[in-house]
Formats: C-alpha cells, sequence, structure tokens
C-alpha cells in the first residue's frame, strides 16, 4: 500500500457525524442540512433534455482531451466572462469531470517529489488540496486566513526558503469557507512570485458565478494574466465547474484552462488516468455553458437567501458577508455557547439543524486554528427551508443567550 495514504486526515463529513452520533434531535423539527455545499435548486431543464436526447453517444469512447465543439464554448465562455483576447481552445482549455478529481490529479502531475516539495494552501481550505499535495510527496505550508487579514493569505508572511521549495500554490477564489474574493493586485502579486520562484499557481474559481453585485463579477486568474500582457497564462491554470454555477453537481463537469505548456502534460496524465468525460455529458455541459439567463436567476435566489439569513439572524448574531459563493462563514462567539463544535452539536441537537464546525476546514498553523470559533452554513437549501432554518438558529441563539 502507498504509506501516504497513512497521512490523509479524515474528511470534515467524517468528523461531523461523529460529533453528532447518538443523538436524536426533536422528531417535530424536519432536518435542515447547511453543511455541504451541494447545491439544491433544480437543473436547467434544457441541460436535462439536452443530455437525454444524446444517450445514444453513449455507445461511443469519448476522447480524454473533449470534443472541439465543447473546449470552443469554454474558451468563448472564458473570454466573455473574464474578458480575455484569446484562449486557445486546442491547447489552453481541457474538459474535465468536476473540479475536484481535476484538483486532486494536477498535484500528481506538477509536482517532483525529488525536491522536497511544497504545496502551499489556505487556511481554511478544500481538503483535496491537502490530500492531493501528500500522495503527491509534498509538504504543505499553511496560510492562515483569519477575519485580521480579511480571509485572504498573507503572502507577505512566506520565508523566501518557503517559497524556494515551493512547487504549487492552491488558491480558491472566491474563497471556501469565506467567500472572499482576491482582488487584481493580490493575484498579479502572486503571478510575479511565481515568476520569480518558478511555482504554478492552481486557481479554484468555483464559485465564481455566484455573486452579489450583477456588475462587479468576481476577478479571475487568467483576467489577472491577461491585465499584464501575459496572454500565455504562463505557470497559471484555473479551475471552473458547472456543479454550482448551474446546480448540476451530479453531471461531474468542469474544466481546466491555462498555460498551454502545463496542460499538455496534463493531458497526458490524464489519457492514462482513463478520465474522459462521457459525450452526453460534453453535449449537456456545451449547452449550460451557452446559457447565461439560468445563472442570473440563480444568483437572484441565493441574493434573496442571504438577505434573509441577515435580516432574522444579525440582531443575535453577527454575520458578515461573503464578497461571493453561497456560505455564511459565521462566528459563533456571541452565541455563548462554546466552541464551534459546541454549538454545531447543540443545534443540531435542539433544533434538528446540520452546520459544519470551521476548525474541520482547517489545520493548526502557526499556533492557531483559524476555523475555530466558526461554522460554515451553505446557503444551498430551498428558500422557504432556508428561513425556517434561519428562525430555528435564531430561536436557538436567543435561548443560549438567555442562559448565559
Amino acid at each position: 500500500m502507498n504509506i501516504d495514504l497513512n497521512k490523509l486526515h479524515p474528511y470534515p463529513f467524517e468528523k461531523l457525524n461523529a460529533l453528532k452520533s447518538g443523538i436524536s434531535p426533536p422528531a417535530v423539527l424536519t432536518h435542515i442540512a447547511l453543511s455541504i455545499g451541494e447545491p439544491k435548486h433544480p437543473p436547467p431543464e434544457f441541460v436535462r433534455e439536452t443530455l437525454a436526447n444524446a444517450l445514444d453517444k453513449l455507445s461511443a469512447y469519448p476522447l480524454t482531451k473533449g470534443l472541439p465543439e465543447l473546449r470552443g464554448t469554454i474558451a468563448e465562455w472564458l473570454c466573455q466572462r473574464f474578458s480575455l483576447q484569446t484562449v486557445c481552445p486546442e491547447t489552453q482549455v481541457l474538459p474535465v469531470n468536476g473540479t475536484r478529481e481535476a484538483l486532486f490529479a494536477f498535484a500528481q502531475v506538477i509536482i517532483n517529489r525529488s525536491h522536497e516539495p511544497v504545496v502551499m494552501s489556505p487556511n481554511p481550505f478544500y481538503q483535496i488540496y491537502e490530500g492531493a499535495a501528500l500522495l503527491a510527496g509534498a509538504r504543505l505550508h499553511f496560510l492562515n486566513c483569519t477575519e485580521g487579514n480579511a480571509f485572504c493569505p498573507d503572502w507577505a508572511s512566506v520565508s523566501p526558503e518557503i517559497w524556494q521549495q515551493c512547487q504549487l500554490i492552491y488558491i480558491c477564489s472566491p474563497g471556501n469557507p469565506s467567500g472572499a474574493v482576491l482582488d487584481i493586485d493580490t493575484l498579479q502579486s502572486l503571478i510575479q512570485l511565481a515568476d520569480q520562484y518558478d511555482f504554478t499557481i492552481a486557481s479554484d474559481e468555483c464559485y465564481s458565478e455566484i455573486y452579489p453585485d450583477e456588475n462587479h463579477p468576481p476577478i479571475g486568474l487568467l483576467e489577472a494574466c491577461a491585465q499584464m500582457g501575459r496572454h500565455n497564462y504562463d505557470r497559471c491554470v484555473v479551475f471552473h465547474s458547472l456543479s454550482k454555477r448551474s446546480n448540476l453537481p451530479g453531471l461531474r463537469s468542469g474544466f481546466v484552462a491555462g498555460d498551454s505548456r502545463i496542460l499538455a502534460n496534463f493531458l497526458r496524465y490524464r489519457t492514462y488516468h482513463g478520465c474522459a468525460m462521457p459525450v452526453p455529458s460534453q453535449l449537456a455541459s456545451i449547452a449550460a455553458w451557452r446559457d447565461e439567463q439560468h445563472v442570473r436567476d440563480n444568483r437572484h435566489q441565493y441574493r434573496q437567501k442571504f438577505a434573509i439569513f441577515r435580516e432574522i439572524l444579525e440582531p443575535v448574531l453577527p454575520l458578515s458577508m461573503p464578497d461571493a459563493g453561497f456560505y455564511l462563514w459565521a462566528d459563533t462567539r456571541a452565541a455563548n455557547i462554546g466552541s464551534d463544535e459546541d454549538f454545531a452539536r447543540e443545534l443540531f441537537r435542539q433544533q434538528h439543524i446540520t452546520v459544519l464546525p470551521g476548525r474541520y476546514l482547517a489545520r493548526t498553523a502557526d499556533g492557531i486554528n483559524p476555523g475555530e470559533n466558526r461554522v460554515r452554513m451553505a446557503l444551498v437549501a430551498p428558500l422557504e427551508e432556508c428561513r425556517e432554518a434561519a428562525m430555528r438558529i435564531r430561536r436557538f441563539v436567543e435561548a443560549a443567550q438567555q442562559r448565559g
């Protein structure tokens, strides 16, 4: 067996299940899950129809590189969405089966084990980054993202020695769980560091299409490159998905785009990996990437849910609205209940609502776990269910504050 498997931590939801084990919440209350970032809005009907009408294509083996029509559609979408001059569908785009498997596989391609490699990651983080780094034979260096630094990594805190060893850095913008968006100056400073120290930037942008202001979409890494005149996107690769954007987590459809030299090697790896996207899924993906109305409608629903949570909860539990994404990264200290684990356990026990303790999404680094005293609430449930959840959480917090 691969001995590096022993380095993997339990997944956050394993810890959450253990935390809830043996608890019997009130049977009169239906369960409301705010713990998992799985969109619950209906998938677009036209995507479902496209998928159903293409089932005869299951008789053909798909190419790992994907259909030219899909790559071309993705390239057009990238240029429109991020104001790019050009993206080559042949060399700078590669379809993948969702960003999760691609983010993991990417480290296996990039990391050179013979050079004591370091992979940098924000902290808190999506746990795939950690698992990918460990199984590629790298050491993790975490950058704490706290309220004091607007939940963004502080590149200036990294020593030259760590930069010299760094081969790959994962960034997530909009961030999971905070929703923080990295600005143009931050992204361009990181690109300059990549040039100086010769590492690759993997930008997880799967939440980029969920944002509060239609006139101010989050900037992306390729957009930051383009504004520097860097149209080859050297050392930069972005990861996008239809899961959040189009409410299609079960389609397992996304793409990577950027540096053609890196993507050529990634394609070679994936050809052996055997992870080509089925042709019906590719055709359904083309339909989804070509339509923006359903994405605007999706954003409208999330804006409504954030407004409900803010109206109902903010009087008793201070909430910081995210720059983008569908998570609330709530500070639990005002509830006077104890730790983030205590908050999550008692909320489930008393109100039959599941949220995720923040410490499960982070590691202790520089003496702190930046997820402590926070919980992640995913506003993915239908509107009225979110309203009910907000009201129950308010009753829960008010009762705790009265006891305190």
